[in-house]
């Protein structure tokens, strides 16, 4: 492996988004027209149901517990009373969206998340599902994963979801270490991952995921190959190893840390390329920003045939034209707009009690945004991405100039034909997207809102 110079690391390591979206968030207009949104909502379901299905993201919101390095919306409660209402809240907002749907959906992917999804027992969640596929269409191939705390996961929720069709779960493993697990009040023994990954594979789930982070407060060179090794042992068939986003300024429970706990970015840096060095020699295949997968999975088989997608769940094998995202502070994806729910509990009952949509920010993008957004998609993805005659002209005044430093640095190689990123480019995925960020380009530097890039 190509070892990444302090000098690069230094240049790159700047506040940039993660390129879930493209506009991504801080671009997307405070209010949005609800009406408009239902229409095109509508609009992309008659073009996407038939043809490919649709995909659902369900975020459930509430944790017993404040894991402080955890930048997701979530509400902290012991009081397990909440489910049955927000529930009952979640499928008025499906109604609402059903109603406006032609004919029966097509649900090839759905995916829970949070949160802790498991925070919920197997009776409710049973409840919210059947009375979301009740009148749905599963197709014989189809993904549906959902999030599990190894702490609470019961293998009654592994087995009642199976038999609802789920077939792929992932566990957030974080850290092993258990200094680094009491530092970011994430404290899990090693047993109970082990367990939760044992149920899962006797009950017959085909992917297995675990999610690692690196870059966290007291974590070490010794402490993440120690990590990885626990987590390479259990042979899961996906890992991702996210990179520690430290955004205090949105995720208050982050002002806890000491920042002087916090790995350098070179000491970060060198956190990832022991994980990659260590996946790989465990027969695991890089397929993306922070994902690693066994050449078995359907997501490496993915990758490998150009199919490979991203989306506000990450990378996926399912190539929908629309996701919809219900619950509180959820974002549906209707390729031609982005819309977000309320992101109060409060707030986002009282809109759905009224009968309305919950969606209260969002953007619609232009014909020249989608081509963007293409092109994000096509290098956070495939690694490349081939330019077309009719974008050149608005490529060269900002595209041009990032992709010529980008080259001079080895991170690309590039023409007037398209881009390749390179071995040492994979390290830099999100600051090569930004050279197809024209929003942010045109501004005068990075939004603070953004994690830096290492």
């Amino acid at each position: 492996m190509q070892p990444v110079s302090l000098d690069l690391l230094n240049k790159y390591n700047v506040a940039i988004p993660r390129y879930t979206s493209y506009p991504t968030v801080p671009f997307w207009d405070e209010t949005i027209d609800s009406e408009h949104w239902e229409r095109m909502f509508v609009r992309r379901f008659e073009e996407s149901n038939e043809q490919e299905g649709i995909s659902v993201y369900i975020h459930l919101p509430f944790c017993e517990k404040l894991c402080t390095f955890c930048g997701c919306n979530k509400r902290i409660t012991t009081n397990h009373s909440v489910e049955e209402e927000y529930i009952d809240v979640l499928l008025q907002e499906w109604n609402l969206y059903r109603k406006s749907m032609s004919s029966k959906p097509v649900i090839r992917e759905l995916h829970i998340g949070g949160g802790t999804p498991t925070f919920f027992s197997p009776q409710n969640l049973q409840r919210m599902l059947q009375g979301i596929l009740a009148d749905s269409v599963v197709p014989k191939i189809h993904e549906f994963g959902f999030e599990g705390h190894p702490n609470n996961t019961t293998r009654e929720h592994l087995q009642t979801l199976f038999e609802l069709g789920f077939n792929r779960v992932s566990f957030g493993m974080q850290d092993s270490n258990p200094q680094v697990q009491e530092v970011i009040n994430r404290v899990q023994p090693l047993e109970n991952v082990r367990q939760v990954v044992e149920w899962a594979r006797e009950i017959g789930y085909e992917s297995v995921n675990l999610d690692l982070v690196y870059g966290l407060p007291l974590q070490t060179l010794p402490r993440i190959e120690k990590t990885i090794q626990d987590a390479i042992s259990m042979r899961p068939d996906r890992i991702a190893f996210y990179s520690y986003a430290h955004v205090p300024w949105t995720s208050k429970a982050q002002r806890l840390f000491d920042e002087n706990d916090l790995p350098e970015a070179s000491a970060k840096m060198q956190l990832y390329q022991k994980g990659k060095e260590l996946f790989r020699a465990a027969g695991y295949t890089d397929i993306g920003m922070d994902h690693f997968a066994l050449p078995s999975d359907l997501m490496v088989k993915a990758h490998n045939k150009g199919t490979l997608h991203r989306n506000f769940m990450g990378y996926t094998v399912q190539q929908t034209g629309l996701l919809l995202g219900l619950g509180v502070s959820s974002i549906s994806d209707i390729y031609y707009g982005f819309a977000q729910n309320k992101k109060t509990i409060q707030e986002y009952y009282q809109q759905i009690h009224a009968g309305e949509l919950a969606v209260f920010k969002g953007y619609f993008l232009s014909q020249m945004d989608q081509k963007m957004r293409q092109y994000i998609l096509d290098i956070a993805c495939q690694g490349k991405t081939h330019f077309h005659k009719e974008d050149l002209e608005v490529l060269r005044p900002y595209t041009f100039h990032e992709l010529d430093e980008l080259a001079i640095d080895d991170l690309v190689t590039w023409g007037e034909h398209g881009v390749i990123v390179t071995d040492l480019g994979k390290h830099f995925i999100r600051n090569i997207c930004k050279a197809f960020d024209l929003k942010l380009l045109a501004t005068a530097e990075a939004a603070p809102q953004f994690s830096r890039g290492v």
